[in-house]
Protein backbone atom coordinates (compact mmCIF):
# COMPACT_ATOMS: atom_id res chain seq x y z
CA UNK A 1 0.00 0.00 0.00
CA UNK A 2 1.35 3.76 -0.82
CA UNK A 3 2.36 5.43 1.98
CA UNK A 4 2.70 2.99 4.49
CA UNK A 5 6.18 3.14 6.62
CA UNK A 6 7.94 -0.04 6.83
CA UNK A 7 10.09 -1.05 10.20
CA UNK A 8 13.81 -0.93 8.98
CA UNK A 9 16.04 -4.19 9.53
CA UNK A 10 17.59 -2.14 13.01
CA UNK A 11 13.93 -1.40 14.11
CA UNK A 12 13.28 -5.05 14.25
CA UNK A 13 16.15 -5.63 15.93
CA UNK A 14 15.53 -3.51 18.18
CA UNK A 15 11.81 -4.60 19.03
CA UNK A 16 13.16 -7.92 19.21
CA UNK A 17 15.61 -7.07 21.99
CA UNK A 18 13.09 -5.30 23.42
CA UNK A 19 11.06 -8.35 23.86
CA UNK A 20 13.75 -10.25 24.81
CA UNK A 21 14.68 -8.01 27.71
CA UNK A 22 10.66 -8.64 28.86
CA UNK A 23 11.13 -12.77 29.03
CA UNK A 24 15.00 -12.36 30.47
CA UNK A 25 15.87 -11.71 34.06
CA UNK A 26 19.49 -11.49 35.80
CA UNK A 27 19.83 -13.09 39.21
CA UNK A 28 22.74 -12.17 41.29
CA UNK A 29 23.73 -14.27 44.15
CA UNK A 30 24.04 -17.65 45.04
CA UNK A 31 23.73 -20.47 43.14
CA UNK A 32 22.48 -23.74 44.43
CA UNK A 33 24.84 -26.73 44.64
CA UNK A 34 27.81 -25.07 45.68
CA UNK A 35 29.26 -26.03 49.52
CA UNK A 36 32.03 -25.51 52.11
CA UNK A 37 34.44 -28.02 51.99
CA UNK A 38 32.63 -29.42 55.01
CA UNK A 39 29.63 -30.30 52.88
CA UNK A 40 27.62 -27.04 53.94
CA UNK A 41 25.79 -25.15 51.07
CA UNK A 42 26.98 -21.70 50.34
CA UNK A 43 23.25 -20.83 50.42
CA UNK A 44 23.15 -21.35 53.79
CA UNK A 45 26.06 -19.68 54.96
CA UNK A 46 25.41 -16.49 52.88
CA UNK A 47 21.71 -16.38 54.41
CA UNK A 48 22.91 -16.76 57.77
CA UNK A 49 25.20 -13.94 57.44
CA UNK A 50 22.82 -11.60 55.53
CA UNK A 51 20.09 -12.37 58.10
CA UNK A 52 22.15 -13.54 60.89
CA UNK A 53 21.40 -15.91 63.89
CA UNK A 54 20.56 -16.86 67.54
CA UNK A 55 24.63 -16.72 67.62
CA UNK A 56 25.61 -13.58 65.17
CA UNK A 57 24.25 -10.72 64.16
CA UNK A 58 23.00 -9.77 60.77
CA UNK A 59 25.79 -8.96 58.52
CA UNK A 60 23.52 -7.76 55.50
CA UNK A 61 26.14 -7.96 52.47
CA UNK A 62 23.37 -8.24 49.86
CA UNK A 63 20.55 -5.93 50.96
CA UNK A 64 23.72 -2.96 51.29
CA UNK A 65 25.36 -3.73 48.01
CA UNK A 66 21.98 -2.76 46.33
CA UNK A 67 21.30 0.39 48.84
CA UNK A 68 24.75 1.97 48.58
CA UNK A 69 25.03 1.91 44.66
CA UNK A 70 21.27 2.47 43.87
CA UNK A 71 22.44 5.43 42.04
CA UNK A 72 25.16 3.20 39.99
CA UNK A 73 23.18 0.73 38.89
CA UNK A 74 20.20 2.88 38.02
CA UNK A 75 22.92 4.47 35.55
CA UNK A 76 24.10 1.39 34.48
CA UNK A 77 20.56 0.50 33.43
CA UNK A 78 20.28 3.42 31.69
CA UNK A 79 23.24 2.99 29.93
CA UNK A 80 22.42 -0.36 29.08
CA UNK A 81 19.16 0.83 27.39
CA UNK A 82 20.66 3.19 25.52
CA UNK A 83 23.03 0.59 24.06
CA UNK A 84 19.97 -1.88 22.92
CA UNK A 85 18.39 1.54 21.69
CA UNK A 86 21.76 2.01 19.41
CA UNK A 87 22.15 -1.35 18.20
CA UNK A 88 25.41 -1.40 20.20
CA UNK A 89 24.17 -4.03 23.20
CA UNK A 90 21.60 -7.37 22.78
CA UNK A 91 19.66 -7.69 25.95
CA UNK A 92 21.70 -11.10 26.79
CA UNK A 93 24.79 -8.35 26.63
CA UNK A 94 23.06 -5.89 28.70
CA UNK A 95 22.16 -8.13 31.41
CA UNK A 96 25.75 -9.83 31.78
CA UNK A 97 26.83 -6.24 32.06
CA UNK A 98 24.36 -5.79 35.04
CA UNK A 99 25.40 -9.19 36.27
CA UNK A 100 28.86 -8.47 36.22
CA UNK A 101 28.68 -5.01 37.80
CA UNK A 102 26.28 -6.28 40.98
CA UNK A 103 28.39 -9.29 41.18
CA UNK A 104 31.25 -7.01 42.29
CA UNK A 105 29.18 -4.74 44.17
CA UNK A 106 28.28 -7.79 46.50
CA UNK A 107 32.15 -8.95 46.58
CA UNK A 108 33.32 -5.16 47.23
CA UNK A 109 30.57 -5.07 50.04
CA UNK A 110 31.56 -8.37 51.90
CA UNK A 111 35.40 -7.37 51.50
CA UNK A 112 34.37 -4.22 52.82
CA UNK A 113 31.37 -3.48 54.51
CA UNK A 114 31.01 -2.21 58.02
CA UNK A 115 29.53 -4.58 59.94
CA UNK A 116 29.30 -5.75 63.82
CA UNK A 117 32.89 -6.91 64.42
CA UNK A 118 33.18 -10.69 65.02
CA UNK A 119 32.53 -11.92 68.84
CA UNK A 120 36.43 -12.61 70.38
CA UNK A 121 35.61 -16.40 70.50
CA UNK A 122 35.29 -16.53 66.59
CA UNK A 123 38.33 -14.24 66.71
CA UNK A 124 40.71 -17.06 68.56
CA UNK A 125 38.40 -19.58 66.19
CA UNK A 126 39.55 -18.30 62.54
CA UNK A 127 42.53 -15.60 64.07
CA UNK A 128 40.94 -12.07 62.42
CA UNK A 129 38.40 -10.06 63.39
CA UNK A 130 37.19 -9.33 59.94
CA UNK A 131 33.66 -10.36 59.75
CA UNK A 132 32.38 -12.54 56.51
CA UNK A 133 36.01 -13.47 55.49
CA UNK A 134 37.50 -16.43 56.82
CA UNK A 135 38.11 -18.87 53.84
CA UNK A 136 36.91 -16.48 50.67
CA UNK A 137 34.86 -19.01 49.72
CA UNK A 138 31.26 -17.29 49.91
CA UNK A 139 32.99 -13.84 48.41
CA UNK A 140 33.92 -15.75 45.30
CA UNK A 141 31.02 -17.77 45.40
CA UNK A 142 29.29 -14.51 44.59
CA UNK A 143 27.99 -15.16 40.89
CA UNK A 144 24.61 -14.64 38.46
CA UNK A 145 22.65 -16.15 36.17
CA UNK A 146 20.67 -14.97 33.04
CA UNK A 147 17.15 -17.06 32.73
CA UNK A 148 13.66 -16.61 31.47
CA UNK A 149 11.80 -14.93 34.13
CA UNK A 150 9.89 -17.12 36.65
CA UNK A 151 12.54 -20.14 36.43
CA UNK A 152 14.16 -21.05 39.31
Amino acid sequence: MPGRDKITPQGKDFFKQIEELTKLQVRVGFQAGETTDDGVSIVDVAAWNELGTEHSPPRPFLRQSVDKNEAKIAAMCKQQLTAIVKGTATARDALQALGVMQKALIQNEIKNGGFTPNAPRTIAKKGSDRPLIDTGRMRQSVNFVIQEKGGD
